[in-house]
């Protein structure tokens, strides 16, 4: 049986949506059948157009990426989050889907799947962090399993050693080679313990 992994992001400028990019990815190595969706923009055409890279990032994934929908997580046997850090907190466009999920949780849907999250922040320390707690949050009152990358790998020394979940400090430039591979890695795992559980379930 097939896993299936939904990548649901929320990215202003492209930081975040890159992260999604090569946790997909992972997943996919992994033999997983991917969703990658983001969530809908709550800010006012205004901000987005004062700020050059996040009227571009929004106008290049409007038809790429598609919206994420509840059936998302439905479908879904496993998720990976990921959102910008907005004063060490999970960005509003991200925490309005989620809690858009009652119905999910009340029945019982969204139980018993492995999460794991992902983040940017302009600076290392600018709450990373701190928002992938926050976020997590969430998913304890769901019920899930929380998969970290924790130090499971090398390669995570070199992305910034987080064990939290993968973090792009974005004031240092596009994300390097070495994060996303970390991504991608964490991807991977997600979607190799999701087929664990699935096999365990079957037996």
């Amino acid at each position: 049986m097939t896993t299936k992994v939904a990548v649901i992001y929320y990215s202003a400028t492209g930081n975040v949506h890159r992260l999604a990019q090569a946790v997909a990815e992972g997943a996919a190595k992994a033999g997983a059948e991917v969703r990658l969706r983001r969530v809908a923009e709550l800010a006012p055409q205004e901000a987005i157009d004062a700020n050059p890279a996040w009227r571009a990032h929004a106008d290049s994934t409007a038809n790429e990426v598609q919206l994420a929908a509840l059936e998302d997580l439905s479908w879904a046997d496993a998720y990976a989050f990921g959102t910008p850090t907005r004063f060490g907190n999970v960005a509003a466009q991200l925490k309005q889907f989620l809690d858009t999920t009652g119905g999910l949780w009340q029945a019982g849907e969204l139980a018993d799947k492995p999460v794991t999250a992902f983040t940017s922040a302009i600076n290392t320390h600018g709450g990373n962090e701190s928002t992938l707690l926050a976020l997590y949050n969430t998913m304890h009152h769901w019920g899930c399993f929380i998969i970290p990358p924790g130090y499971t790998d090398p390669m995570l020394y070199a992305a910034g050693g987080n064990p939290y979940g993968v973090s792009h400090p974005s004031g240092a430039g596009e994300a390097s080679d070495a994060l996303l591979k970390a991504a991608a890695y964490q991807g991977e795992r997600l979607a190799t313990v999701a087929a664990r559980l699935a096999r365990g379930r079957a037996a």
